[in-house]
């Protein structure tokens, strides 16, 4: 999320808005959508005004935004304070994180340690240059930066000069603010040598990760960098680091939209990824499982563009991703096509739902369960505007936004309730009850008989619950299935143990709020043996003793 954007909208309502204090307004708006966690991005103190760029559409001169380019890295970032002219965005960012805290919500910092607001020769003398030019950044033969980050420069992080200003400022955060982790942008960097050879065991990653200081931290590695060095599923780790997985996010952007041949890795991002991180002995826990980013389009966008649309940003549409699986449903951007609208919808819903149902970590982007568009801008970074903030009218209109929240609502309180949903260990596929059903089985349009091959767009699978517990979430068995084809398809029901029957949770087919059955509510099929999905849709099922609901 990022502070500014979160409440900076009239439709806030808050008193403060675009600020730390405005933030503590909407906690239970947090706690509502089942957040536990939020990722800040950069709020270390940044020049908003660093960009005489303009934009050619408005004539208004374009800023920094994200902040990825940081000036003070021990100030939190006073533009954020409601009454930071007068010096206190300290104690507001500290009673931020106190507020958060009291209401079971831990801090993650997006933090920029590959490059500085210096920028290249052309930039301006701020520190590093002024105080060892050679020390703290990586230089060509020739004595030019060497720009391994896209922003001019590149920090020489492996230095012990560089390396022990990390650990120091790390320390600072977490000692002084009670920081819970830190996401680190372009974490590859972190891994260079001076002259900017990735490093077989880089010696700032690893004190990083054998800190004691940071030992009840979080780390996450974004864990590419633009010099083309990308490292997901093989981030020097540690036994610590986490990453934002960007494998999963690309295998279920495809998937979604119905591509062919992306199945098996479907299965595989599911399931955690233990094809990257279980050969390194990593956990289902490493893998931070994600479609949408601050930095790219925003969920509703994914399926209403086919393209970038980047020309405010000034750089003719140069900007931005190309390859960004997406699909605009047959019209390019906004329509009053009903039709198209409710298809865009069960998009998201379904992206929704796999992303709550997948092993690992979920990470949402601020507002994408509210329909958040940046109408089909992929690279929002120096657009301080009322389009690049969260609208909250949404919520507060109902339609097809206050829908899209509640699903999110219940599939986070549905994960939650079933700890099947977020394991610490992978699934074996084994009878590890010696009950007669493996712990995960896969599945196809017929039981047992999964279809992962070129042609497939759909999966299924059930995760059988604990047969020691006759009743409550632990015991109830789970059955998804995920239909991605234009046409609808029937899908057999594997058969439950004797006394239990198969009873709908979800169905993105129906329009809300027929399409989440809450907790208590759900429904008996009246079929046990069948269930038809409608085209580009899936179901949640969940067999349990006759009786016994929720």
């Amino acid at each position: 999320m990022h502070v500014r954007g979160f409440t900076r909208h009239n439709s806030s309502g808050v008193r403060h808005p675009g600020t730390y204090e405005g933030m503590i307004e909407k906690i239970p708006y947090l706690q509502s959508i089942g957040v536990n966690c939020v990722e800040l991005m950069p709020v270390f103190e940044f020049d908003e005004w660093e960009t005489k760029r303009i934009n050619p559409e408005t004539g208004n001169t374009l800023c920094n935004y994200w902040g990825y380019s940081t000036v003070g890295f021990y100030a939190p970032k006073g533009g954020y304070s409601a009454t930071g002219h007068h010096g206190t965005q300290v104690a507001e960012f500290k009673n931020l994180i106190k507020a958060l805290h009291a209401a079971g919500i831990s801090v993650i910092l997006d933090v920029v340690f590959n490059h500085t607001a210096e920028g290249d020769e052309r930039g301006p003398t701020i520190s590093f240059r002024g105080l060892d030019n050679q020390t703290y950044y990586m230089l060509n033969p020739d004595g030019s930066y060497a720009n391994f980050t896209g922003c001019g420069n590149t920090l020489n992080c492996n230095h012990p000069v560089v390396r022990a200003f990390v650990l120091d400022c790390l320390h600072y955060w977490v000692a002084e603010y009670h920081i819970d982790g830190f996401r680190f942008d372009l974490a590859s960097v972190l891994g260079r040598d001076r002259n900017g050879h990735p490093l077989a065991n880089p010696p700032l990653l690893e004190a990083l990760a054998l800190d004691p200081i940071l030992a009840g931290c979080d780390l996450i590695a974004e864990a590419w960098d633009a010099g083309g060095l990308y490292q997901v599923g093989n981030f020097p780790a540690y036994g610590r680091w986490m990453e934002w997985n960007g494998h999963y996010r690309d295998a279920a952007r495809r998937f979604l939209r119905g591509d062919a041949g992306v199945a098996g890795d479907m299965v595989q991002g599911i399931l955690g990824s233990p094809n990257l991180y279980s050969p390194s002995g990593r956990k289902p826990t490493a893998s931070v499982n994600f479609l949408t980013c601050h930095d790219g389009f925003t969920l509703r966008d994914l399926y209403s563009y086919n393209d970038k649309h980047n020309l405010a940003n000034g750089e003719e549409n140069r900007d931005g991703a190309n390859d960004n699986y997406c699909w605009n449903c047959g019209v390019e951007g906004e329509t009053d096509d009903p039709a198209i609208n409710a298809l865009r919808s069960r998009l998201q819903r379904n992206a929704m739902a796999l992303l709550f149902l997948s092993q690992g970590v979920p990470m949402l982007s601020m507002g994408d369960e509210l329909g958040r568009t940046q109408k089909g801008n992929n690279n929002s970074y120096c657009h301080d505007e009322e389009w690049n903030w969260l609208d909250w009218a949404p919520e507060k209109e109902g339609g097809a936004a206050a829908g899209l929240k509640r699903f999110v609502s219940l599939m986070a309180d549905f994960r939650r309730r079933h700890s099947q949903l977020h394991r610490s260990e992978y699934f074996t596929g084994k009878d590890a009850q010696g009950c007669g059903y493996p712990d995960i089985g896969w599945h196809g349009v017929k039981p047992r008989e999964p279809d992962w091959g070129e042609q497939s767009r759909s999966l299924a699978f059930m995760i059988a619950g604990d047969m020691s517990c006759n009743y409550g979430p632990e015991a109830d068995f789970i059955y998804v299935a995920f239909n991605m084809w234009h046409e609808a398809l029937s899908f057999g029901l594997p058969k439950l143990p004797a006394g239990m029957r198969w009873r709908l949770v979800a169905d993105t087919g129906r329009s809300s709020p027929d399409d989440f059955l809450e907790q208590g509510s759900e429904q008996l099929i009246a079929d046990q043996t069948v269930v038809t999905l409608a085209e580009r849709s899936m179901i949640i099922l969940i067999g349990n003793r006759a009786g016994r609901l929720g």
